[in-house]
Formats: C-alpha cells, structure tokens, sequence
C-alpha cells in the first residue's frame, strides 16, 4: 500500500489516508487501496475501526480535481461510481467505524467521514461540499448522506453556496458527535496537539466499543443503517428478527449470565435492616 497505512492495536483497527503531499486527496489509487484495506480487515480479531488522515493539515482535502479535470461523461460517472462504491462498503462494514477528523474534510473528505458510524473532530476541522463551485455535483454521496444526517435545508445551504463550515457549526448542526482540543499546562505550553487527544479521543471510544459483545454491536449497527431506510412498521420487524438472532450466542448467555451472577453476589451482600 502506498497511501493507505493500517495499524492493528489489540481489538481496535486504525485506517490512514497517507498522501499527505496532496492533503490525503482522494484519487483512484487511493480509493482501491481503501477497499483493499477493509477486504483484508481480520473481523474476528478487530472490533471497531477508526478512519484517520496522516499529517495535522487535512483528513482528506477531497477527490483529486487533477484526476477529475479531464475526465468525459462516462469516465466522471464511472469515478463517481467507484468512490460510492467504496464508501458504500465502508458504510455497510460489518463493525462500527469512528472518523477521527483532523484539519479539511472537503468535497469527498466530508463525504467519506459521513460513511462512518461515528465523526469526531478536532477543533481546527473544515467541512464542507465546494463542488458546484468546481462546475460539479458532489459525487461520492454528499448530496444524499448530508441531507439524512443535517436535514434537507442545512445539506442544501451547504452544497449550494459551497460554503465551508468550522467545527464548532459541524457540531451545532449534529455532522459531528464531538470536537477535541489541544490541552496545555498553567504556563500556556502545549502539552498535546488537537489530533493528539483525537486520537487518543477515538482509540477510547473504539475500545469502548469493542469492550461490548460483538455480534450485539455488529446487529445494532446492521438494525440501525436498514432500519433507517425504510418505514417504521418494517423497520421494527428488522429489529424484531436482530434481536432473536443474538440469542443461543456465547454472547449473550455470557453476558447475562454475568449480569444474574452479579445481582445474585449484590443481594447476598444486602444486610437485613433488622440486622444492622
């Protein structure tokens, strides 16, 4: 892999867009080598993945426009399809992905961080969808995605003006879950950088979430993204049949039978009012 780094820390996974020379743009080496990347990902060692850009300028700037400048019809459709495509699979991966978002996530870095479950940012992140000032849609689901995520007004505003917004608007508007700082001592020295403690921020909660049952974690994720894409009536069924699918696992027998044993070790430790 030349611009896609992959790090296993125990039952976390880390993917970075390393082509930090060109602000982790998206062109097509970079696209096949992400879904090279999630193909290979060992889902019975790793539990959650974070989505990162290397350098402390951009998470990713966007598709490559050098690539796209000369492409015809056919060509621009086919390059909309294959970043779909991949960010379709990383949508649907069988384990949450947190996107731990540093510095420009623009055009296909806004897109690519709204196909994972979770975004977290630091405090010097930009968003936004610039196409139609590129002559352009946005390709790679920001038409889509955005409007589900933000409502329909804010998504248009956005893509129609293309005007960029800061973290601080990312989160009023709910495209982030969470903006991190840099931190510093009394004296004002600086003892972490904003994608310091973003990183530190999105390994806590990935191993948060890897510390949860994984098949209860894995249908949550698959109940919730299908569930969304339908009415609630149907919606409830996809749950109902979720949720029957968790039990007989060692999961769940594990979990609650820990649970009861607890509550059993609680109540024998309850001395009688009488006793006291």
């Amino acid at each position: 892999m030349e611009f896609v780094l992959y790090e296993v820390k125990d039952r976390i996974a880390i993917i970075t867009i390393n082509r930090e020379s060109a602000l982790n743009a998206l062109n097509s080496q970079v696209l096949d080598e992400l879904s090279e990347t999630l193909d290979n990902v060992d889902l019975e060692q790793v539990r959650c993945l974070i989505l990162t850009g290397a350098g402390e300028k951009s998470f990713v700037a966007g598709a490559d426009i050098a690539e796209m400048s000369t492409l015809t019809k056919k060509e621009g459709e086919a390059f909309g399809k294959k970043g779909n495509d991949v960010f379709r699979k990383l949508e649907t991966f069988p384990i949450p992905v947190i996107a731990a978002v540093n510095g420009y996530a623009l055009g296909g870095g806004c897109e690519i961080s709204m196909s994972c479950d979770i975004r977290i940012c630091s405090e010097n992140a930009v968003f936004g969808q610039p196409e139609a000032g590129l002559g352009i849609t946005p390709g790679f689901g920001g038409t889509q995605r955005l409007a589900r995520l933000v409502s329909p007004g804010y998504a248009k505003q956005m893509i129609y003006t293309a005007r960029n917004i800061k973290a601080a608007e990312a989160l009023r508007i709910g495209l982030v879950n969470d903006v991190i700082g840099a931190t510093a001592d009394e004296a004002g020295n600086v003892t972490a950088t904003a994608k310091e403690n973003l990183m530190a921020a999105a390994e806590k909660m990935a191993n948060g979430i890897a510390m949860q049952a994984p098949i209860a974690v894995r249908n949550c994720k698959k109940a919730i993204n299908e569930g969304l894409q339908t009415d609630i009536d149907k919606a409830i069924v996809i749950e109902e049949k979720l949720f029957g699918d968790c039990f007989e696992t060692e999961d769940q027998k594990a979990g609650m039978g820990n649970f009861l044993e607890k509550d059993k070790e609680k109540k024998l430790k309850v001395v009688p009012f009488k006793n006291r």
